[in-house]
């Protein structure tokens, strides 16, 4: 049987805030995304998890480390889970990131990656996953990249397209990962 996973963004940060695009910069989380870490966790208190993991930069971790404060559920960190490294742009505002985001789902950043790698990072990841939990649920925390990812090599999204929507935060989008 598959891996049933649900994928969650990291809290609100300070840089969110500051409309700043911090990629593979760690992020601190803001006040409200404290909170916000806090209601995460509330949220899935009654589901029974396997695992969560996190990507292993500061504000992904942060908001595990509240979210689940108290149960047993393992944290594991991965960097499979880090955003798209924008390499030099790193801490780009977000107006910049979203004009020129389209250029580069092929083509790395300058000194980083393209949305094509961190879908295939997140490919050796699932891999890994659904060896591991087969019939279980996990939880994901990651960023904006790792969400396209999954919905790209999970549904048959393209990476295009989803690149060029606009940001629709939900709380927790939910995948089934086929038997390895």
């Amino acid at each position: 049987m598959a891996v049933e996973l649900i994928y969650e963004t990291h809290s609100r940060t300070v840089d969110n805030e500051r409309e700043i695009a911090t990629g593979w910069l760690q992020g601190e989380l803001s006040a409200s995304g404290r909170d916000f870490a806090v209601e995460l966790g509330r949220r899935w208190q009654d589901t029974e998890l396997a695992a969560v993991y996190t990507s292993d930069l500061r504000r992904a971790r942060q908001t595990a480390e509240i979210a689940f404060a108290g149960r047993s559920v393992p944290v594991i960190s991965d960097a499979r889970l880090r955003e798209c490294n924008y390499g030099s742009l790193n801490g780009m505002p977000v107006a910049r990131l979203e004009a020129e985001r389209a250029q580069h789902i092929d083509t790395p950043y300058p000194d980083g990656q393209s949305y094509r790698q961190v879908a295939d990072q997140t490919r050796s990841l699932l891999r890994e996953l659904a060896q591991r939990h087969q019939h279980e649920t996990i939880l994901l925390i990651g960023h904006s990249a790792n969400r396209w990812a999954l919905q790209c090599l999970l549904e048959g999204q393209t990476l295009e397209a989803l690149v060029g929507a606009p940001f629709d935060w939900q709380p927790g989008w939910r995948f089934t990962v086929p038997d390895a």
